[in-house]
């Protein structure tokens, strides 16, 4: 056999043995929908890739998946380097489980244990150390950072602590700190969410999962120490409990990213806090929210999903937030097509923002800081 052949050989089978990272020039975001849960997958320009949070427990859990692995193919990627579970709630570990069948996924990262006991989630931690088996398994707290080729990944909270000293930009002192309110203390699971400051150059990301009003306080106050950011994904769904101007009006977002259902998030006191941020250009949601009716919603172009059954008529008029004796009815469980909101980043700290329903996008250029 020639040695040309020979090498051509040993060639394509050394690159089936190891295949070649995708190479890109852009930081990209996926913000997945996944029906008022949390999925939103990272992808590095050295096509190292980070998950966060794999959606809904249940019924969801199927369709979850098949709408995460749908935003894999999209990103060109075979593996999942990273799997950070933020916290144990239900519409936040979901799809795991078929996750891990079917993509190799590298790194487990959570905050620790449970502090909040539920039958669903205490099954699933029971077979949790089956699914990261043969994977790296990483507990982490504020100040450790997560390594990925080309960026800055700083955990700013988790397991109910924050971070104590600022970041680069940031240190100043807080003015939103003294009108703050304390609220109730929060012993659910929402406290202990892992919180994340991704920067990429310029451009940088804050996702506190769904890290309740006292905790913001706690990371933001007397200090700001972040300072601004480009992009901030909206905590806990939209909802009130969190997303407090202490946080929300202090780092400036230019964007906003929320990843509500149709009758999850959304609710008027969010929307006023979110719209009158300052430097606020956009506000981006996965879902057109019943609760904002027309009043507070965002143009239709900037919604990924519109309700499930179109209705001839939307009130203008937000509808009422139920109090705790009136509960929320069940959310339609939309198993049809469902869209996603991408983010293409530059290193310079600009940006564009596109929604596959509609294929709208919109071009933000890099700005001074």
């Amino acid at each position: 056999m020639r040695p040309t052949i020979v090498f051509f050989l040993l060639t394509v089978t050394l690159a089936a043995a190891f295949p070649v990272t995708q190479k890109r020039e852009t930081l990209d975001i996926y913000a997945v929908d996944v029906e008022g849960g949390k999925a939103t997958l990272v992808v590095s320009p050295s096509g190292e890739s980070m998950l966060i949070d794999t959606g809904h427990i249940g019924e969801g859990a199927a369709r979850d998946a098949e709408r995460i692995e749908a935003a894999i193919q999209d990103a060109g990627l075979q593996q999942i380097d990273h799997l950070v579970t933020t916290h144990w709630h239900r519409d936040h570990v979901g799809a795991m489980a078929l996750l891990a069948k079917n993509i190799p996924l590298r790194e487990f990262i959570d905050h620790g244990p449970n502090v909040q006991p539920d039958p669903p989630i205490d099954t699933f931690l029971q077979a949790y150390p089956q699914i990261y088996a043969g994977s790296t398994h990483t507990i982490v707290k504020p100040g450790d950072k997560i390594s990925i080729a080309g960026l800055d990944v700083v955990v700013v909270s988790s397991a109910g602590e924050t971070i104590t000293s600022p970041l680069p930009g940031g240190g100043a002192a807080n003015s939103y700190c003294a009108d703050f309110e304390k609220q109730s203390v929060d012993k659910t699971e929402n406290s202990q969410s892992i919180g994340l400051l991704i920067s990429f150059g310029q451009f940088r990301v804050l996702d506190l999962a769904d890290l309740s009003g006292n905790k913001e306080f706690d990371l933001m106050c007397p200090n700001n120490p972040f300072g601004s950011v480009d992009l901030f994904m909206v905590s806990h769904h939209g909802q009130p409990g969190s997303n407090f101007k202490v946080l929300v009006h202090a780092i400036e977002p230019r964007v906003a990213i929320m990843n509500n259902g149709t009758m999850k998030g959304g609710q008027a006191s969010i929307m006023e806090t979110l719209h009158s941020a300052p430097g606020l250009e956009d506000l981006w949601q996965l879902h057109f929210s019943l609760l904002s009716g027309q009043e507070y919603t965002s143009p239709g172009m900037f919604i990924a999903n519109r309700v499930d059954k179109l209705q001839p008529l939307v009130p203008v008029a937000a509808m009422p937030t139920p109090s705790n004796d009136d509960p929320l009815p069940p959310a339609a469980i939309h198993n049809g097509p469902a869209n996603w909101i991408k983010v293409s980043a530059q290193p310079s700290g600009g940006f564009v923002v596109s929604n596959s329903r509609n294929g709208f996008s919109k071009n933000y250029p890099p700005r001074s800081r």
